[in-house]
């Protein structure tokens, strides 16, 4: 997660054409938009020209002292990108080639608001299993993002069986849950 600071830093590389920070930039953020492009009727080619145009803007805008970055980077890009790619969809169906997936697609605000909302939801669970401690924090990342079986996991905390493992993990769920709401409902 970047802080706003952090944001500053890389808008400040980009507008000195920073190599790192280019690189650091689309690294971040080019598989959201090829997902976004591609989800959309484009092709792989199609979110690569997005993403270029997309880098573009933001890179005049960066050069430019009066632009104020008021959301993340990616927010940025993610609608740069939604709006070239709805304009692009719109002028393939003049001529026939697209689809109606322009129209499926939802508004960019809705959009946007889902997504910082998500945000603000992982930077709270991020708080919460930084909170939960150990052996429980340790625990949950191998079921749940390490997906390890229970048996493997029994090993290697030294329990005594897989359905001790389970029982643990379950208190450590609960626990997390405890902490995520509880800080959740701070951030309201």
């Amino acid at each position: 997660m970047s802080t706003p600071t952090q944001e500053k830093e890389l808008l400040k590389g980009l507008a000195k054409e920073d190599r790192v920070v280019v690189e650091q930039i689309y690294r971040d953020n080019y598989p959201m938009i090829q997902s976004l492009i591609i989800n959309n009727n484009g092709s792989v080619d199609d979110a690569a020209d997005i993403f270029q145009e997309s880098m573009i803007v933001l890179f005049e805008k960066a050069k430019s002292p009066e632009f104020e970055l008021n959301c993340l980077i990616k927010t940025y890009l993610y609608s740069v990108a939604r709006r070239l790619w709805l304009k692009k969809l719109q002028q393939m169906q003049r001529f026939g080639r697209a689809t109606d997936a322009s129209m499926e697609m939802v508004a960019v605000e809705e959009d946007l608001e889902i997504h910082e909302k998500k945000q603000l939801e992982f930077n709270v669970m991020d708080a919460a299993m930084a909170k939960i401690g150990e052996p429980c924090k340790s625990l949950l990342e191998a079921y749940y993002i390490q997906k390890k079986p229970m048996q493997q996991i029994a090993q290697e905390f030294g329990y005594t069986n897989s359905d001790n493992a389970k029982t643990q993990k379950y208190k450590c769920l609960v626990r997390l849950k405890k902490l995520f709401f509880a800080q959740y409902k701070n951030t309201e």
